[in-house]
C-alpha cells in the first residue's frame, strides 16, 4: 500500500478535488465508463482529460496523515503481477504485465527506475526492458481508485550472474602435508552476484567435506568472496582430490538447473609413517609366500629378522620356515618393529610326490590297454 508522502499524493488530489474551496471535497460528476476511456497516453496527457474544466487546481497540500494512510491501507487493491516473482540474469531482457481486476480504477502506471511506461487507464501494463543492466531494482505497479484512493504491488525481481571463476588453494601452503597437522583449504568466488543466494560447497573425491554461505552480505551487485575449511589429514588423503563448487540457489522462479561454477582439482600429497599392517599370527600353505603390509609416503625401507638375524622371506615357502620373524619399518616419522609368528602347513598326501605317483599308476594303465588291443 501507499507510504504516507508517496510523490503520487498531489496527483490524486488533481484527480479528485472538488471545485469548491474544501480541499477534501469528492467531486459529484460521474466518473468515466470503460467504454469512454481513451487509449493510453503519456501521464501529462492523461491528466486534462480526467479533470472537469469547472476544477480549479488548489495549492499543495501536506503530505497524508496517519489517518488518510489509514484509510489507504483499507483499500481492496485488485491488482495482479504477472509473473509474480521474477530471476533474470543481468543483460537478459525483463517482462512483467500488471493488471486491475475491480472497476473504478481511472489510472494504473509502473513506478521503476529503468524504463518506465507511462501511466494507461487501460487496466493493464506491461513494463518491458530489452536488456537488465541495473543490479538492484524494485519494480512497483500502482493504481489509483476515483473513489477509494490508492494502492500497489511490488514485483520481487532478482537480477543474478554466476561467478567469472573458481578456485581452490591450501592457505599460507603448498607443496606435500604432513600427517595430523592442520591446514586450511580456501575456495576464492569472483564476481557473482547476488552473494546472498550463493552456496560453496567442498569436495574430496565424491565425499562433501562442507557446506558454507555468506555472513549477513547483502550486496546486489557482484563482489568477490573467500570461503575457507579446516582441515586436519591423515595417511588416507594421500593422493586424493580436493576441489570447491560455487552455486546460485534462486528459488523457483529461478532456472531450472541452478548456475554451478566448480573449481580444479587439488590433488594432496601426505607424508605419513611408517604403518605396519599385519597378524599377529601368519598361516600359509607350502609353496607360498607371506610378508606384512608395509605403507609410509615416502615408502618406508623395511628389513626382516629371525632369530636375531638379517633373512630375505621365501617365495615358496616350506616347514622349515615357519617360525617367529620381525619387521622392522624405518620411515618419515622414525622406525616401527613389529614380530609375526608364521606357520606353514604341510600339504597332505606327500604334496607333489603324490602328484607323480599318481601319474606313474596312469601310464602303466595305458600302456597295458595299448597291448591288448
Amino acid at each position: 500500500m501507499s507510504a504516507s508522502g508517496w510523490p503520487i499524493t498531489p496527483l490524486l488530489f488533481c484527480l479528485f478535488s472538488s471545485a469548491t474551496s474544501s480541499p477534501v471535497s469528492i467531486s459529484t460528476s460521474a466518473p468515466p465508463l470503460l467504454s469512454q476511456i481513451s487509449p493510453p497516453s503519456p501521464l501529462p496527457a492523461i491528466l486534462p482529460s480526467l479533470l472537469s474544466p469547472s476544477l480549479s487546481v488548489p495549492p499543495p497540500i501536506p503530505p497524508l496523515t496517519s489517518n488518510s494512510a489509514e484509510l489507504t491501507e483499507s483499500v481492496s487493491c485488485s491488482l495482479t503481477m504477472s509473473p509474480s516473482a521474477l530471476v533474470v540474469r543481468f543483460g537478459d531482457p525483463v517482462t512483467a504485465n500488471c493488471s486491475v481486476r475491480k472497476l473504478g480504477f481511472s489510472l494504473l502506471g509502473w513506478i521503476v527506475s529503468k524504463e518506465a511506461p507511462p501511466p494507461t487507464q487501460e487496466h493493464y501494463l506491461v513494463w518491458s526492458v530489452d536488456r537488465m543492466t541495473e543490479w538492484s531494482i524494485e519494480p512497483m505497479c500502482f493504481a489509483v481508485a476515483e473513489m477509494e484512493g490508492q494502492c500497489d504491488i511490488k514485483l520481487p525481481l532478482i537480477v543474478f550472474k554466476p561467478p567469472d571463476n573458481v578456485s581452490i588453494s591450501f592457505v599460507n601452503h603448498t607443496g606435500p602435508m604432513f600427517e595430523s597437522h592442520p591446514y586450511t583449504l580456501e575456495c576464492t568466488v569472483k564476481d557473482v552476484a547476488p552473494v546472498e543466494n550463493l552456496i560453496v560447497t567442498f569436495h574430496k573425491g565424491h565425499t562433501v567435506l562442507g557446506q558454507l554461505q555468506p555472513n549477513n552480505n547483502t550486496e546486489k551487485a557482484p563482489v568477490t568472496e573467500i570461503f575457507t575449511l579446516h582441515l586436519t589429514p591423515n595417511k588416507d588423503d594421500d593422493g586424493a582430490e580436493f576441489w570447491c563448487e560455487a552455486k546460485l540457489e534462486l528459488g523457483p522462479e529461478g532456472p531450472p538447473h541452478p548456475p554451478v561454477v566448480r573449481s580444479q582439482k587439488l590433488t594432496a600429497t601426505v607424508l605419513y609413517g611408517p604403518q605396519i599392517t599385519c597378524p599377529t599370527k601368519l598361516s600359509v600353505r607350502e609353496g607360498e609366500s607371506f610378508g606384512c603390509e608395509v605403507r609410509g609416503n615416502p615408502q618406508p625401507s623395511v628389513t626382516w629378522f629371525r632369530d636375531g638375524q638379517v633373512v630375505a622371506l621365501p617365495n615358496h615357502s616350506s616347514i622349515k620356515h615357519s617360525g617367529h620373524y620381525t619387521v622392522s619399518a624405518n620411515g618419515l616419522y622414525g622406525q616401527k618393529n613389529f614380530t609375526v609368528e608364521v606357520e606353514v602347513e604341510v600339504l597332505k598326501g606327500g604334496g607333489t610326490s603324490n602328484g607323480c605317483n599318481r601319474h606313474f599308476v596312469l601310464v602303466v594303465f595305458l600302456t597295458q590297454m595299448i597291448n591288448w588291443l
